[in-house]
C-alpha cells in the first residue's frame, strides 16, 4: 500500500467517471480533481454501494450539501463500484453528491487507502482551494464514519486559515 498524502503537500491530480443525481436524472461526468482549485473538496473514500454504514454515511453528507455550499465546499464520493452501480445507488438513496467510480483503484492506491483482496479503507480528505491537504482521517476498521459537523468544522477551520 502506498502512503497516502502529507498535510500541507499537493493532492494527487486525478479524473474519474462519475455521476450525480439531481432528483430527476443522473448526470454521467468526468470529475477532475484540479478543476476545483479555488474551492474546497471534501473526498469520501467508501468501501460499496448499497451497503448499510456507506449508506448511511452519504446520506448524512448528501443531507448536509447546504452545509458544505455555505462553504464554498463539494464532497466527492469514490468507491471501486462502476457508474451504473453508483447511478443505481443515488437514485435508491436520493443522493446528490457525485459518486466517483475508482473501478481499477488507482486513486485508491494514490491515497494510501487501498487494501489488497479487501478494496480500501473508508477515508476522507479535505483538499484545500490551493489543491494541497488540509485534514484527513483514514479509518482502520471503517464500521464508523466521520460525522457531518466534524467535515463541516474542519472546512470552517481551512477557510478561516
Amino acid at each position: 500500500m502506498s502512503s497516502s498524502p502529507e498535510i500541507g503537500a499537493p493532492v494527487p491530480d486525478f479524473t474519474l467517471s462519475g455521476g450525480r443525481w439531481n432528483g430527476e436524472s443522473f448526470e454521467r461526468a468526468d470529475y477532475t480533481l484540479s478543476a476545483q482549485r479555488g474551492r474546497s473538496l471534501v473526498l469520501a473514500f467508501y468501501p460499496g454501494d448499497h451497503t448499510s454504514v456507506c449508506t448511511r454515511q452519504l446520506c448524512a453528507y448528501s443531507s448536509g450539501w447546504e452545509r458544505f455550499a455555505e462553504l464554498d465546499a463539494e464532497v466527492w464520493g469514490i468507491s471501486p463500484q462502476d457508474v451504473d452501480s453508483h447511478e443505481g445507488f443515488a437514485r435508491s438513496q436520493d443522493l446528490r453528491l457525485p459518486l466517483l467510480a475508482d473501478t481499477g483503484r488507482t486513486v485508491t492506491r494514490k491515497f494510501g487507502v487501498a487494501l489488497p483482496g479487501l478494496g480500501l479503507r473508508r477515508s476522507v480528505f479535505l483538499v484545500a482551494p490551493d489543491g494541497t491537504l488540509a485534514w484527513r482521517h483514514i479509518a482502520l476498521l471503517g464500521m464508523t464514519y466521520q460525522p457531518l459537523d466534524t467535515l463541516i468544522a474542519r472546512l470552517a477551520e481551512v477557510n478561516r486559515a
